[in-house]
Order: C-alpha cells, then sequence, then structure tokens
C-alpha cells in the first residue's frame, strides 16, 4: 500500500499503556530516539501492537512543527532534535527536510515561519510533535 504521508520512521514498540479508550505506545526509532504515539484500544488490539511489536511511525508533515531549541513547559510528548538537510519555499508555504534519529522529517511550515525562525540547511531545530498525530501501521 503506498501513503501520501511522506514521514515514516521504522521502530520497535517498547512499552504500551491501555487506557480507558486510547493507550500510549512509545517507539525506539531503528536508528535511535523515542517517540510516542496515542491510539485507540481498538488499534492496539488489531495492530497486535506490544513490546517488540515492529512498526512504522507515520506522521503527516502539516503536523510537524520547527523550534530553534528545546522547549520547556510545553505538552508536546515527542521533541526530536535534529538539523534542517533543505529547504523548499513557495508563495506561502516552505518544505523543511529535518534529519533526526531514526531517519528524516518533513515539516509543511509558513514561509514566514522559515524567515522568521532563520532556517537553513545546516540549522539545528527541534521537531515537535502531539502524540495523538502520530500513526502507527505494522512494517
Amino acid at each position: 500500500m503506498s501513503l501520501s504521508i511522506r514521514n515514516q520512521l521504522p521502530g520497535t514498540v517498547t512499552s504500551v499503556t491501555p487506557g480507558e479508550v486510547m493507550a500510549t505506545v512509545k517507539v525506539r526509532l531503528d536508528a535511535g530516539g523515542e517517540i510516542t504515539a496515542a491510539v485507540t484500544l481498538e488499534a492496539v488490539q488489531e495492530l497486535g501492537l506490544a513490546s517488540g511489536s515492529t512498526v512504522r511511525a507515520l506522521v503527516k508533515s502539516t503536523e510537524v512543527s520547527l523550534a530553534t531549541g528545546p522547549v520547556d513547559g510545553l505538552s508536546i510528548r515527542n521533541q526530536l532534535p535534529g538539523t534542517v538537510t533543505g529547504v523548499t519555499t513557495g508563495g506561502a508555504m516552505a518544505s523543511v527536510k529535518v534529519q533526526v534519529a531514526g531517519g528524516e522529517l518533513t515539516s509543511a511550515i509558513t514561509r514566514d515561519a522559515v524567515t522568521d525562525l532563520g532556517l537553513a540547511a545546516g540549522s539545528e531545530v527541534v521537531a515537535l510533535i502531539k502524540s495523538t498525530e502520530v500513526s502507527l501501521s505494522n512494517a
């Protein structure tokens, strides 16, 4: 199956913490780093997720925000440090490629944000992704 989601990071489930309807699933990315997904209990069961399961963490590029450094006092669980490898700008939007432990992420942000943050190849950034915006698939 082909997907339009550009960000697909392979990893292994390290823990599943169930709640009444949702669960948090921690994934150790293949090249290092960790990402947390909040998914339904139904999805956990259908995918057979358990510690040791191999998965792909999927994140739409529009759900990847960028900061120029770590951010304290924030509810966003996934803060992945990385380096900008490329920036493509259009009239209003930009596509920013970021190398993180575990792979490469693409972030779709406004052109103004690229300018305000001074983003260019080589810039150090932190990719911010809410756990509710991370989907999982079997690897």
